[in-house]
């Protein structure tokens, strides 16, 4: 009786014992429960860039395009896409022939002109000045001489040995003399109806004009360069017939090239002109080209579903490496510091429209307000509110939100 009973008491023992620990174990769970995996940084000191990203099209600043004058043939053509030329170096000669006929033509056709506006000004042909100078001279002279017998015949008139009708016949004599004296004279200074002259001056100046073009047809016949540079297109080859406005070649000086490209509207405010741009281009991974944004957006437009402003920038190209037409990358780099406080951007919580970051002190979190500056993709710049060195939370490992006093522990990436 005294076995069992001790025995009893036994396993209630080890049933207490058992429940303790089981309580412990549980309370330790249930503490452990609160503590929150989360990754951290320090804060650092860095250089730091705001900047916008787009994509662009490389353009020659100094671009030469040669395009047919008239439907014609292809004779020579001298150049590969490619090649380094001269200014004033022919590139590429077209069938002339028709253009020499055409500038011979309108050549005969201005000397034609020319002399019938000399003939205008002149009062007529050589020939035709000649006769009436001619002419005129004896009707002056019959005008003189039909004075003389005017005047003579009312002397004898006077003496009573002419009567009145031999006066007035000497009188009609003058008259008509004179009559055909201005005739002739009006024929010098004006044959020629204001009506005419202008005809005349018309068929001048269309003259000249035929003849400009046709000059200017033969010239564009040899397509040279304009100045020194690189080929990139030819578009026609020997024997070729192109029509009036077709593409022949491209050249262009690619020392310098713009790049043309497009930002959203809410990025346009951000620019300015003379920020720096950098390039990429993936046809040459790892190089980067630098440049000066030339033109900022002065207009909004519609590009698919996006409102852009179009800008401009200029690239040195010295080994001209970037070629024209070719799609790139555009970093303009609106903003930049040195040696700031910076913090990843996920360690900075906007709470109640204020920005806090999460030191990280023994365990917990604590909330620190800070005043942010420039930023970008990954890093913000930390105005105040936080030292060089501090460790924060850049967010909890399960999402959950972050507040003032939570007890943490920190986890490796």
């Amino acid at each position: 009786m005294v076995k069992v009973k001790s025995s009893f008491l036994e396993r209630n023992h080890l049933v207490i014992a058992a429940a303790i620990l089981a309580l412990f174990v549980f309370s330790g769970w249930i503490m452990r429960r609160g503590v929150v995996s989360v990754h951290a940084e320090k804060v650092m000191r860095e250089s730091i860039a705001s900047m916008i990203s787009t994509n662009g099209k490389v353009e020659p600043v100094q671009n030469f395009e040669a395009h047919a004058p008239a439907a014609v043939g292809v004779k020579h053509v001298l150049v590969r896409e490619g090649d380094q030329v001269k200014a004033g170096q022919l590139l590429l000669q077209l069938d002339d022939a028709d253009a020499r006929a055409q500038a011979a033509k309108a050549l005969a056709q201005l000397r034609a002109a020319e002399a019938d506006l000399h003939a205008v000004q002149s009062g007529g042909t050589q020939e035709e000045v000649l006769t009436t100078q001619s002419d005129l001279a004896k009707a002056q002279a019959e005008r003189d001489a039909a004075q003389r017998n005017l005047e003579a015949t009312q002397r004898l008139q006077q003496n009573g040995a002419a009567s009145p009708a031999e006066v007035e016949a000497a009188k009609n004599r003058v008259q008509k003399a004179q009559a055909d004296l201005h005739l002739l004279q009006s024929k010098l200074t004006g044959r020629f109806s204001t009506p005419e002259i202008a005809k005349v001056h018309a068929s001048a100046d269309e003259a000249r004009a035929a003849l400009a073009a046709a000059q200017d047809l033969l010239r564009n016949s040899r397509v040279t360069a304009p100045f020194a540079g690189v080929v990139y297109q030819v578009r026609v080859k020997d024997g070729s017939y192109v029509n009036p406005g077709d593409l022949l070649l491209q050249m262009a000086n690619l020392d310098n090239v713009q790049v043309r490209a497009f930002v959203d509207e809410p990025d346009i405010g951000k620019l300015s002109q003379g920020e720096k741009v950098d390039i990429s281009w993936d046809a040459v991974p790892g190089r980067t080209w630098q440049g000066t944004l030339t033109r900022v957006p002065t207009a909004v437009t519609t590009v698919g579903t996006r409102s852009v402003g179009e800008l401009t920038c200029e690239i040195p190209n010295p080994d001209h490496k970037l070629l024209p037409n070719v799609n790139v990358s555009v970093s303009i780099v609106t903003a930049k510091k040195d040696n700031v406080l910076t913090v990843s951007r996920e360690a900075v919580h906007d709470v109640d429209g204020r920005r806090v970051v999460y030191e990280i002190e023994n365990g917990k979190v604590h909330s620190r307000d800070v005043q942010t500056g420039t930023s970008n993709l990954t890093r913000v710049e930390i105005l105040n509110g936080l030292s060089d060195g501090m460790q924060v939370a850049l967010g909890a490992v399960n999402a959950q939100p972050l507040h003032n006093g939570m007890e943490v522990k920190v986890v490796e990436r």
